[in-house]
């Protein structure tokens, strides 16, 4: 049904010769509110796109299953990532724990590194250290696919993170 509705959708707003003549992208206010009523008479047709009577999902319950599946991933992997036995910086005992995925000649990489070695002079934090090809297994079993990769023991981050948003991090 869903499918149906969307190429009535589509076809209400840009079949036709209206297609060839408007630029969808860039539409003028007038033509923003005449698409808008366009799409709403569309929907109006197809109540069941609209379900009014029962409140929208929470967003945490639409990612709960992808949550609990990276979670249970780095509770698997918490040795390889945060042993103090493995190369980083920091103080063993740390409060916080950050393992820094990264790769040779990666300009960003070395801006984490950096960043973190700066937090951990002012921070209760301990960093390990880990090239991602060196560990390739660990980056494939945590799904990391870019670096840097920034995994603390309750999430994981993809790509340089600002050290004032890291600060955040390790503030709560």
């Amino acid at each position: 049904m869903k499918r149906v509705a969307g190429a009535a959708l589509l076809a209400a707003c840009c079949g036709g010769p209206s297609l060839a003549e408007t630029d969808v992208l860039n539409l003028t206010p007038a033509e923003r509110a005449i698409l808008g009523q366009e799409i709403r008479a569309v929907l109006l047709t197809v109540p069941q796109l609209l379900p009014l009577d029962r409140p929208p999902p929470d967003a945490a319950d639409l990612y709960a299953e992808a949550i609990d599946s990276d979670l249970a991933r780095l509770r698997a992997h918490r040795e390889a990532l945060f042993s103090p036995a493995l190369p980083g910086f920091g103080p063993e005992n740390a409060a916080h724990t950050i393992a820094l995925f990264t790769r040779a000649n990666c300009p960003d990489c070395a801006l984490a590194e950096a960043d973190l070695r700066a937090l951990a002079e002012t921070h209760d934090l301990r960093v390990t250290l880990l090239d991602m090809e060196e560990n390739s297994a660990l980056a494939d079993a945590l799904q990391l696919d870019m670096a840097p990769s920034y995994v603390f023991p309750d999430q994981m981050l993809r790509g340089h993170i600002p050290a004032i948003v890291l600060e955040r991090y390790l503030a709560e």
